[in-house]
């Protein structure tokens, strides 16, 4: 396996660049397929990557720092670059270098209009964060309105344009995610991008003319921020940079000079260092790539494949010393490639055993020797002349020049005619080199010697050593060790000129070359205009003849540039000799050999050709195809030299000459032959066209013939169907009139029948109506007297009861009585108001009458246990008794069916005496079966009795349940309102300061106190107040007295009714129902008295609200349902009925919970209707808008489950809704399970309302 190098050329534009990106993916994948990814080569940032996408992300890179936009192309390569990729013994890509050429340095001072700097310039300046333009100093208030690329110097010149092909910003995103990939961190990559800034800010620094001490112009500058800046981003000394820009230090026999600079001569100083700084950085990334890049071993290395991206030729008006350098490169590189072609067809001229002369090729040594030759060579006479340091100029050179190639006075032209130049352009310091591409004309006073020498100033030299950053030193290593030459000895390095540089490079690369197989790819520029599909057929002949194609081509041609094998040149010639028999040249090349046959055949040809042409057959007939090839142009005879055409191993060999006459008489006959078949072809045509229009005439008679017969039966047709159309006009006709004289006949029997029937209704309705009067008069008069009877007997009711109380009235005792049963009760609401405001000195009471209830309910607890116990023992003694009962009765039985026995023995007997039959017949015998006979007797009064007391025991077990049950309701309302804060009551402080309470009691509401709190709080005070009261009085009023204590228990019952014990809203604790022993007591339990039934209500509230409170948070949530409302009105409709109305009609709505207040009584319930499905399926979540007026909980009077008054299935549909969609709404309401009706309180509007709810079914 041997190297392989593919040399990649053209002008700038042609597409180098991009066919170099081509060609190295198409290497790296070939070279990572064989193995796959080594590395695991995943291409996000921070994993390590492949050496094929290592190599492929190094290329934008290197077109960051390299390229720049020209007139001609966007992005132009302004250097050469060699990129070499390693391959092991399995084809494994293992790593690559890359070597650069002649970087284009002096595009960073000075660029024409319409073209760019380099691009990593423009990418920072446009694609910079906020942070960086902070960073990096780009302070866009002092640009003036400009854009910052506009702005600087160095990127502005050429006004900026932008990119066509990318974006400023990508390319930058594109270059940071390349310089990541390579390894670097983000700290280097911030060094690296402050230098590029620091350059830009050095490009700003400007001058001002001064006077110095002597006299002189010196420079001075003008903006020191700016100079601060570019000292800060570059890394160096500030006072050394301005000695650098300002200064210039030179050593004559050890001695330092300073020279103060012009403003000129500053601002060429400060191009010099920007332009040393950015080459060496150049460098610096070039080897951080390979360092990269690189592979390890170089033992591992079998082959290797090096691709070369290198400038084409340039002839441009002013040509310097950049275009000498890149004209000797493609100069050094043509040699190569003549003598690589001229090579090629030397070997394979050899190999196909051929006999044939020496090709003299184009030989451009003398061109090469005339530039880098020394000592008479042009690049080597400048190294001489920069070697005179100050005393070495342009003009010298091109004058040492001009003497050396054109020695004589009117001499224009060299000796070997390369080097040129008239007395016009030998006094302009112009001189012109003919290379193989054409003559170029050079400008030696555009900077030669000082582009050559590209040395670093002391000063830079200082600044760059001394006082700098790490970075900056690092890359000036790296400039000083490719510009210095290294000796083997102690004595200091030398420095090497540019030239010197680039002749050691070119001359390595050409070495490289000559050991590999070269493949050359040519890059050609359509046009100039970059414009797709147009070719300048000029411009491509410039490119092809600076290409050396040409050149190649007349190589090639002046041997034997048309090569085809035996069996290709049998076969494509042997039609030119028709008339040669099959015996002597045959037709086929089986069982032939293809060698002999080719040289019988060349024989033949050219014994034919020397004969003249002859058309006529033997006969003296003319073919049609000889009368073709007459008409036609006649080639040139086929007599050639037979040495024109060489016949070797396995190919045919012709030079141009041959092939051409040839190929001539080939075409002539082919255009013979393809005539000749078009006649035939134009003859079948002319036949084929001449019977289908046969055909068509033919079937265009039968066709009119057809119509003509059609034509006279319609005809016929019509006369028969007029007189059928006659007759079924006359029958419509008279139809007409038949039906006209019906319907009139059919109206008048019906307005006859109709006021017939309307006469008879009308006298029905009349006796209807005067027999509802005569009925009506009746119920209304029975009516009245009714409620005349029922008002008197009221009123003698009332008057009973009002002379009553105005008895009552004029009683003083009983005013007395209720004077003081009112002052109790306002004691009793001034005690629980103060209560109430004294929550926590009142604590400690509720606790203590918590303990106390509890004490008393443990104590209840222990009594029904002993009465249960007992009870059970008197149920077992029941129990037994009644066994021994029926015992007894058993007994008494057998004893009764004994007597039985015995007495019919005793009628069987013989006749006893009168009187014993009469003591006979006095005995009883029904009796005896409940009398005890034998043993202990249980007489049924006993038992009664025992009975009796298990009843009462029972009646005693449930009064105490009963109690108990009323201490635990008590504890609980206790615990609730010491809790809530408003019911800890303390009675004693509250009756002493009874006058501190305020008047406005009446505001308090009923609803807020708990009745038997009051009660039982209050009684403690009232017994006392009875027992001193008692003490007080006389024993002659102890009658009166206890009088007055019945008064007063009395008292304390009123008020305890008086108070009642509902509560309404969550308290915040309320007891589970599995902790509290409360009987099941509804709305449908048994009542005695007023207490218990407010007691029950309570409990049934209670219960109510814990079960609401667990349903709360799904109701706060929100249930989606379809609802019905419907509305009964009290007015007295048309017809008579009230006006009843589903005011809402199937409607989805949203049913939540909204609460107002602490208080259950504060919540609503709100209905909001909600989109369709097609709504929520494409998401329009529109806000819901309330369908119906919020209703509160306290109107709720009833909810059932199911359809309460009406059928579920017959339930009306919306208006808009279709038919179909009504049934299934029909559908759907089958279940009935599925439905909850809610009755509400009326209004003015409605004397009832009811609401229809479906839930959904899941």
């Amino acid at each position: 396996r041997k190297s392989q190098s593919i040399l990649i050329s053209g002008e700038s534009g042609a597409g180098k660049t991009e066919t170099t990106k081509i060609v190295m993916l198409y290497l790296t994948t070939l070279g990572s397929n064989t193995s796959g990814s080594e590395e695991g080569g995943g291409s996000a940032e921070g994993e390590k990557l492949s050496i094929m996408e290592r190599v492929l992300q190094s290329n934008p890179i290197l077109e960051a720092f390299g390229n720049a936009k020209t007139l001609r192309n966007d992005n132009s390569s302004r250097f050469g670059k060699f990129i070499e990729l390693g391959f092991n013994r399995a084809g494994v890509l293992q790593g690559a270098k890359v070597q650069t050429y002649l970087l284009e340095k002096v595009r960073l001072g000075f660029h024409a209009s319409g073209e760019r700097n380099y691009h990593i310039f423009y990418q920072l300046l446009r694609g910079a964060s906020e942070e960086q333009h902070q960073k990096y100093c780009f302070h866009d208030g002092i640009t003036g309105g400009l854009e910052l690329a506009n702005f600087f110097h160095y990127t502005g010149q050429g006004g900026a344009p932008q990119l066509r092909e990318f974006t400023d910003e990508s390319g930058l995103k594109m270059t940071l995610k390349s310089m990541r990939s390579m390894g670097w961190s983000d700290d280097k990559i911030d060094q690296v991008l402050s230098i590029v800034a620091g350059i830009l800010h050095l490009g700003q620094v400007s001058f001002e003319s001064k006077m110095s001490d002597g006299g002189q112009e010196i420079a001075s500058i003008t903006d020191e921020k700016t100079v601060a800046d570019a000292a800060k981003l570059l890394g160096v000394d500030l006072q050394k940079l301005i000695t650098a820009l300002t200064v210039r230090i030179m050593i004559t026999r050890g001695d330092e000079i300073r020279i103060e600079l012009t403003p000129d001569k500053a601002q060429d100083a400060r191009d010099a260092l920007a332009k040393t700084v950015y080459g060496a950085m150049f460098l610096w990334v070039v080897q951080e790539v390979n360092n990269c890049i690189k592979w390890e071993n170089d033992s591992d290395i079998r082959s290797s494949a090096g691709v070369l991206d290198i400038f084409g030729f340039e002839s441009f008006a002013v040509n310097s010393f950049e275009q000498l350098c890149i004209n000797f490169t493609n100069e050094a590189l043509q040699q190569q490639f003549n003598k690589f072609i001229f090579k090629l067809e030397q070997e394979e001229y050899d190999r196909e055993s051929i006999d044939w002369a020496f090709i003299s090729f184009p030989d451009n040594q003398d061109c090469l020797d005339t530039i880098q030759a020394r000592p008479k060579g042009i690049l080597a006479m400048l190294d001489d002349e920069c070697k005179l340091g100050q005393r070495g100029s342009d003009k010298n050179w091109a004058k040492r020049l001009n003497e050396t190639y054109l020695p004589d006075k009117n001499q224009t032209v060299s000796a070997n005619t390369r080097y040129s130049a008239s007395k016009m352009q030998q006094a302009k310091g112009i001189f012109c080199v003919r290379h193989f591409a054409g003559q170029v004309a050079y400008t030696a006073e555009t900077g030669f010697l000082e582009k050559n020498r590209d040395e670093i100033p002391l000063t830079a030299k200082s600044l760059f050593e001394e006082d700098s950053s790490d970075l900056i030193k690092e890359i000036y290593d790296v400039q000083l060790g490719a510009s210095e030459e290294k000796t083997d000895s102690g004595k200091p390095a030398k420095a090497k000129t540019v030239s010197q540089q680039f002749k050691a490079q070119l001359s390595s690369l050409i070495e490289m070359i000559e050991t590999t197989d070269p493949h050359y790819i040519r890059c050609l520029k359509p046009n100039d205009a970059a414009k797709p599909k147009l070719m300048t057929r000029k411009r491509l002949t410039e490119q092809l003849r600076y290409g050396g194609v040409l050149e190649a081509v007349r190589v090639a041609r002046m041997g034997y540039p048309v090569r085809l094998d035996h069996a290709g040149f049998f076969k494509r010639y042997r039609m030119l000799l028709p008339s040669v028999a099959e015996d002597v040249l045959p037709w086929s090349m089986e069982d032939e050999d293809p060698q002999n046959l080719c040289v019988k055949f060349l024989d033949v040809l050219l014994e034919e050709g020397s004969k003249p042409v002859s058309y006529t057959n033997a006969d003296g007939s003319i073919s049609r195809a000889n009368q073709i090839r007459m008409t036609q142009r006649q080639p040139e005879p086929m007599v050639f030299p037979k040495a024109d055409v060489q016949l070797g191993v396995s190919k045919v060999f012709m030079r141009k000459g041959p092939h051409d006459k040839l190929e001539a008489h080939r075409v002539f006959h082919q255009n013979a032959s393809s005539t000749l078949i078009q006649s035939w072809m134009r003859g079948m045509q002319q036949r084929r066209r001449y019977l289908i229009m046969e055909d068509a005439a033919l079937t265009i008679e039968r066709w009119y013939r057809g119509c003509m017969g059609r034509a006279r039966w319609w005809r016929l047709r019509e006369a028969q169907a007029s007189l059928l159309l006659t007759n079924t006009f006359r029958m419509l006709i008279n139809r007409r009139k038949y039906d006209r004289s019906r319907r009139g006949t059919i109206l008048l029997q019906a307005q006859y029948r109709g006021r017939s029937v309307r006469k008879t209704n009308a006298a029905v309705k009349v006796q209807a109506y005067r027999r509802m009067y005569l009925c009506s008069t009746a119920y209304r008069k029975l009516k009245s007297a009714t409620i005349a009877i029922q008002c008197c007997a009221r009123r003698s009711a009332a008057k009973a009861v009002f002379n009553e109380i105005k008895r009552e009235q004029k009683d003083m005792g009983k005013l007395k009585e209720h004077n003081e049963k009112l002052k109790q009760e306002m004691a009793s609401l001034k005690a629980m108001l103060q209560a109430q405001a004294a929550h926590s000195a009142g604590k400690l009471e509720s606790e203590s009458a918590i303990k106390e209830k509890q004490e008393e309910i443990n104590r209840l607890e222990a009594r029904i246990a002993q009465l249960e116990s007992e009870l059970a023992k008197q149920k077992e003694l029941v129990q037994k008794l009644e066994s021994d009962l029926d015992a007894q009765k058993g007994a008494n039985q057998q004893l009764v069916q004994d007597l039985q026995q015995q007495r019919d023995i005793l009628a069987r007997s013989p006749p006893t005496p009168s009187k014993d039959r009469k003591r006979a017949n006095a005995i009883p015998v029904e009796p005896v079966a409940n009398a005890v006979i034998v043993g202990h007797t249980i007489t049924p009064e006993a038992l009664a009795q025992h009975r009796a007391e298990v009843a009462r025991l029972e009646e005693q077990l449930e009064e105490e349940r009963r109690m108990r049950r009323d201490m635990s309701i008590e504890i609980n309302n206790i615990r609730a309102a010491a809790k809530e804060g408003k019911l800890d009551l303390d009675f004693g402080a509250a009756t002493a300061s009874t006058k501190s309470i305020p008047d406005n009691i009446s505001e308090i509401s009923g609803s807020e106190i708990d009745r038997n709190e009051v009660q039982n709080e209050v009684e403690p005070e009232i017994r006392p107040l009875a027992e001193k009261v008692t003490r007080a009085v006389a024993p002659k009023e102890a009658n009166s007295m206890s009088a007055m204590q019945d008064r007063m228990v009395d008292l304390k019952r009123s008020a305890s009714e008086y108070f009642p014990m509902i509560k309404r809203g969550f308290t915040g604790d309320e007891v589970d129902e599995e902790s509290t022993d409360v009987m099941p007591m509804g709305w449908k339990h048994d009542i005695a008295s007023r207490k218990e039934r407010e007691e029950a209500l309570r409990d049934e509230v209670r219960r109510f609200e814990i079960k609401v409170k667990k349903f709360y948070p799904l109701l706060e949530e929100g249930v989606e349902v379809t609802m019905w409302q419907w509305n009964r009105s009290s007015e007295i409709g048309v017809d008579g009925q009230g006006g009843d109305d589903f005011v809402v009609k199937s409607s989805s709505m949203t049913l939540k919970l909204h609460r107002r207040g602490e208080l259950l009584v504060q919540t609503v319930l709100t209905f909001n209707s909600t989109g369709g499905y097609l709504s929520k399926a494409l998401g329009r979540h529109r806000r819901d808008k309330a369908a119906s007026e919020p209703l509160p909980l306290n109107d709720i009077l009833e909810v059932k489950p199911g359809c309460v008054g009406f059928d579920h299935a017959e339930l009306p549909s919306s208006s808009s809704k279709s038919k179909g969609k009504s049934s299934k709404v029909k559908s759907e309401n089958m279940h009935s399970s599925l439905f909850l009706t809610i009755r509400a309180t009326p209004t003015p509007l409605a004397s009832s309302r009811s609401y229809f709810l479906r839930l959904k079914s899941r």
